[in-house]
């Protein structure tokens, strides 16, 4: 039987994996979208631990939709990416300071 504290030290590393791609390497569009599914995937972790821990279903409804909102963030995202590369050639964020409608 893994413990909860065992739930929730995996849970914080994922999420500190997913802040420093965020804080250390801000220039790659793609590197902060795989950053932000580590840090959902972190909460979602957290939602099914305690809903082990409590013996309740509400957190896996919980993560039903935050997975649900992350796949179509992913593929938003994703297709946002190949517009951008498309038109500027270059995906870095830095590029992409001027962007006009």
């Amino acid at each position: 039987m893994i413990s909860l504290s065992t739930y929730l030290i995996l849970s914080a590393i994922l999420f500190t994996i997913g802040m420093v791609g965020i804080v250390l390497n801000r220039k790659n569009l793609i590197t902060v979208l795989m950053s932000i599914e580590l840090i959902l995937l972190a909460v979602n972790t957290n939602f099914i631990a305690f809903s082990d821990y409590f013996h309740s279903n509400i957190g896996e409804v919980f993560v039903f939709f935050i997975l649900t909102v992350a796949a179509a963030e992913a593929a938003i995202g994703l297709a946002i990416v190949i517009a951008v590369f498309r038109s500027r050639h270059s995906i870095m964020v830095e590029d992409l300071d001027k962007l006009r409608g």
